[in-house]
């Protein structure tokens, strides 16, 4: 049985469009800098697990698009470069501290704005809506996904 999550990204960093466009709409997800985001990855995601691919940090936060988990876990290789935003100097190859995992775009959809996402009230509980939460990937339940997948983004 597939798990179901939503990753946070920077349009402007990865959007789901560079993702459509990458070879095989395929993207590696770097930079993950939270121990609990990081594994999530790490014990919880799974090739085939449906994504959200959320816009964050933008004008107009929300859902963009629809993904897949297309790898297991490997070392990010930014905590190791030094001009990388992401470097880690307390990250050592023989012992790295942060992951990624290659997630595939399956298709864009309208966008679905956190205004829209609150204004649902069958989605007052997911996590991405709760206060003070600055995850970069969160788990999303089964209920949710069918409802923002089948129902919130139907013909999108």
């Amino acid at each position: 049985m597939p798990n179901y999550w939503l990753m946070k990204s920077e349009p402007d960093e990865v959007s789901i469009d560079d993702a459509i466009k990458a070879p095989k709409h395929t993207v590696a997800w770097t930079g993950v800098r939270n121990y609990q985001a990081r594994n999530f990855m790490r014990d919880g995601m799974q090739v085939g697990d449906g994504v959200l691919f959320y816009h964050s940090s933008c004008p107009e936060p929300g859902i963009a698009g629809i993904a897949r988990v297309a790898s297991g876990t490997r070392p990010d290789p930014t905590q190791f470069d030094k001009t990388s935003p992401y470097y880690d100097a307390a990250s050592k190859p023989d012992a790295p501290r942060w992951l990624l995992l290659d997630v595939q775009a399956v298709r864009k959809t309208r966008l679905l704005g956190l205004p829209e996402l609150r204004d649902t009230p069958e989605l007052a509980d997911m996590v991405v809506l709760k206060r003070g939460n600055r995850l970069s990937i969160t788990p999303v339940s089964e209920a949710h996904w069918k409802l923002i997948t089948g129902t919130l983004l139907a013909g999108a």
